[in-house]
């Protein structure tokens, strides 16, 4: 393990955590804690290359969230797919676990452990009929630093995309479930904190849902493609942050996962402004430690009070209306 002092957008950032080398080499020491002055709550930002081995993608996440914790995270984000990303439809199902079973067991454990806060997202949930079915949810799960999960948001977007002469064809429908509703934002010890994943980052609806239901911070953990991802990543984070207000966090998925696929990496955080706190780059696997200054939120709120400005719902379907 070695620590860059970031050289990023915003003066928050205060280091990069960068393995620098394959996902499942070892990153050894501690690097350089937080201010311990400082009054802000800090989130640590991930960004893994998942395989199918889920053993060794236990243990990497692992060594991030403990180094997360070193250095003065309350809540630690980790991206879609951090628990594998097979190789196949048949692998991607044969890996999957319930709520209840291995992997999440051993990362509440995990959080109880260091008293430290998880965001989980996605994870590879069999559905509640899977003996009959074989069909999963992709979850995204909050753990509070008891150890108890306190939230479980399962993807209602799926991704279903055909990008002829962009390598990319993904069909998400064929053995995954639509959630069927959003999740009220979180209370964490960084601030309320609402629930996407991936391509839901795509839908300005479930963002603005989520703002009307009092959230401060989007989180959008993620594994885009190396195609999407240079082409749209940044600039939907930014807008979903802008036309909000909030916080945007978005952990990441980077590099070649198996033969059949890579992730686009750029784990990303963006203040209400739009700015780009940190972003974790293309190449490795790291962090970025960030501290949450919620005033910023409210300032922002408060001198452009876009929120107040908007109108009903049902205003913007009246086209074609009389007044």
């Amino acid at each position: 393990m070695f620590v860059l002092r970031c050289s990023l957008r915003r003066t928050q950032v205060k280091h990069l955590l960068d393995c620098h080398s394959s996902w499942g080499s070892s990153c050894i020491g501690v690097h350089q804690r937080m201010s311990s002055s400082s009054p802000h709550p800090v989130a640590a930002v991930c960004q893994v290359t998942a395989t199918p081995d889920k053993e060794a993608n236990f243990t990497a996440c692992k060594r991030l969230v403990q180094a997360a914790k070193e250095g003065g995270a309350s809540m630690v984000f980790l991206p879609e797919g951090f628990d594998y990303i097979g190789s196949s439809r048949e692998e991607t199902l044969n890996l999957s676990e319930r709520l209840t079973g291995d992997i999440i067991s051993r990362y509440t454990l995990l959080a109880k452990k260091l008293s430290v806060w998880l965001s989980l997202g996605g994870f590879h949930e069999r559905g509640h009929d899977w003996e009959a079915d074989r069909r999963i949810y992709n979850s995204h799960i909050i753990i509070n630093e008891k150890g108890d999960i306190v939230s479980v948001y399962r993807k209602s977007h799926l991704f279903d995309v055909e990008l002829p002469g962009r390598g990319v064809s993904l069909k998400e429908s064929a053995f995954t479930i639509p959630g069927s509703s959003l999740i009220p934002p979180v209370q964490t010890p960084i601030g309320k904190v609402g629930l996407g994943i991936c391509y839901d980052l795509r839908f300005p609806e479930l963002s603005l849902a989520l703002l009307r239901q009092g959230a401060e911070i989007l989180t959008y953990p993620s594994a885009f493609t190396v195609a999407t991802g240079a082409a749209h990543w940044e600039v939907l984070l930014r807008a979903r942050a802008i036309e909000t207000q909030c916080f945007v966090l978005a952990a990441a998925q980077v590099g070649s996962h198996h033969e059949k696929r890579s992730s686009y990496g750029h784990a990303l955080a963006v203040d209400p402004w739009g700015v780009v706190m940190g972003d974790c780059g293309g190449e490795n696997t790291g962090m970025a430690l960030l501290e949450i200054d919620l005033e910023k939120l409210r300032d922002t709120q408060r001198n452009m009070p876009v929120q107040q400005h908007r109108r009903d719902t049902s205003f913007y379907y009246s086209l074609g209306g009389k007044d």
